[in-house]
């Protein structure tokens, strides 16, 4: 319970990090051109604790739903050369980028090290295009159960099961349930692998197995290589090059949603919903996978969060490039009042949509997640 407690909480600190660096963005390039940054903060107000450092204060906030910086003049109506209005516009809209560009460099980063570790992804008893070498891999392992008995662990890969002499080879779930079903009370010979050794251990499947844990006791992922090793110094490349694929078949993908949607097909059958508080479950699920596919989950989600930033939504990156493209059109700036009106509006609604996004389908997960620990 307490290692899965453990990986929750890593898991919203890990979306937090995300925010963060999509904050440091938009700071760091407005440091570079010279605008007053007032504060850089870390949750939403009130605020914790502050502490300034040259002009600008580092605080630590008591809503832990992201991170935020404020750029004197951002939004508008501060007549002073350091302020972000003053600025000429191509600038302006380099501050706004760096938060989206952040998230991409991020990407590249996370999958550059997927790819010098490489990363598996649970497929289930189906066969998946593209993906190899499938794996029956031991998950948990249930206190005082014959596998317990036997010595499994999380993390060993079945291969094999021996009985009376008989050789079965284990590709998929299916297949070990099969034969521990049909061999109840009987000593079979388990063949695993673990860190590189292969190693054959005896158990005997339970007749009446206590409810929920099947005969063994043990609970079984199919995992198969979702990203490939590759050597340190081709890894970066790879980084590179998958950012770029993911980046691209996910604009593919929202404009066929967009385009159903449009022309009233709908939403795609079986889409799901989340809010942070569905992220972060979906994160914690990730990580029982290992290292590699919760680093590449994370990767994923920083694509996928720069694309939703650009959006031409107020209260969005998107939309305040939207408000410097107008400026640069009409020659002059949109009224700050009107401007903070419409952001303003559409934030409002944004935290509508997330609250019933929380509410409708985020706390049924991480109430679920909860009962599977306790």
């Amino acid at each position: 319970m307490f290692s899965e407690l453990l990986i929750l909480v890593i898991a919203f600190l890990s979306l937090i990090a995300l925010m963060i660096i999509h904050e440091f963005g938009h700071f760091i390039i407005a440091k570079r051109f010279g605008v007053k940054v007032d504060e850089f903060g870390v949750g939403y107000p009130p605020r914790i604790f502050g502490k300034k450092f040259g002009e600008t204060i580092y605080s630590i906030n008591w809503v832990p739903l992201g991170a935020f910086v404020k750029i004197r003049g951002e939004e508008g109506g501060v007549d002073d050369y350091r302020s972000f209005s003053n600025l000429k516009i191509w600038k302006r809209v380099l501050i706004v980028i760096g938060g989206v560009a952040a998230f991409w460099i991020a990407a590249i980063i996370i999958f550059s090290i997927v790819f010098g570790m490489g990363a598996n992804l649970p497929v289930g008893d189906q066969e998946v295009q593209g993906l190899t070498n499938a794996k029956v891999i031991v998950v948990e392992v249930a206190q005082n159960s014959p596998a317990a008995q036997a010595g499994l662990r999380s993390g060993d890969v079945i291969t094999g099961v021996k009985i009376q002499g008989l050789d079965s080879e284990i590709d998929k779930i299916a297949d070990f349930q099969k034969i521990t079903g049909e061999n109840k009370g009987k000593e079979m010979t388990v063949l695993i692998e673990r860190d590189g050794q292969v190693l054959e251990t005896k158990l005997i499947p339970r007749i009446n197995p206590p409810s929920g844990q099947g005969a063994t006791g043990v609970a079984l992922e199919r995992m198969a290589t979702l990203l490939e090793k590759y050597p340190w110094y081709q890894a970066p490349i790879q980084g590179v090059a998958y950012t770029w694929k993911v980046t691209v078949a996910s604009l593919k993908g929202i404009y066929i949603v967009l385009a159903d949607l449009f022309t009233g097909k709908g939403a795609p059958q079986g889409a799901e919903f989340a809010g942070p508080l569905g992220i972060t479950v979906f994160l914690a699920n990730a990580a029982s996978y290992g290292a590699g596919f919760f680093l590449y989950f994370i990767g994923m989600i920083c694509i996928f969060i720069a694309i939703f930033n650009l959006f031409p939504i107020p209260a969005l990156d998107g939309g305040k490039l939207i408000f410097l493209l107008i400026e640069k059109i009409k020659g002059k700036p949109v009224s700050p009042k009107v401007e903070q009106s419409i952001t303003s509006g559409f934030f409002s609604v944004l935290i509508c949509l997330s609250i019933f996004i929380t509410i409708k389908f985020d706390i049924p997960r991480f109430t679920e997640f909860l009962r599977q620990i306790f």
